[in-house]
């Protein structure tokens, strides 16, 4: 699904025009953008947390050079959904 299959489903189901669909995704997205780049969580309830995740410091290895490469430790964006949300997967795709 894209965004704006997403779009068009909540323009059908509410009977907000899309245009204002539109707006309110972008302006939701851009909040949690904003918010997560400043370093804050966004916890919703029932549906998950937006949070940073702190990665160590690592090793790597450069591939065409054939030689180790430090790579610092970084801070990376991370969606954890909440104990309903998994459950409510869980129940959807258990098979029979």
């Amino acid at each position: 699904m894209r965004k704006s299959d997403l779009v068009n489903n909540i323009s059908e189901k509410t009977g907000i025009p899309k245009v204002d669909v539109l707006v309110t995704l972008e302006s939701f997205l851009k909040e949690i953008k904003e918010n997560i780049s400043n370093g804050e969580n966004i916890y919703i309830r029932g549906f998950g947390s937006f949070i940073t995740k702190k990665r160590a410091a690592k090793i790597g290895r450069n591939i065409k050079k054939n030689i180790a490469v430090e790579i610092p430790e970084h801070f990376i964006p991370a969606f954890k959904p909440s104990k309903e949300f998994v459950n409510e997967v869980k129940d959807k795709f258990k098979t029979k």
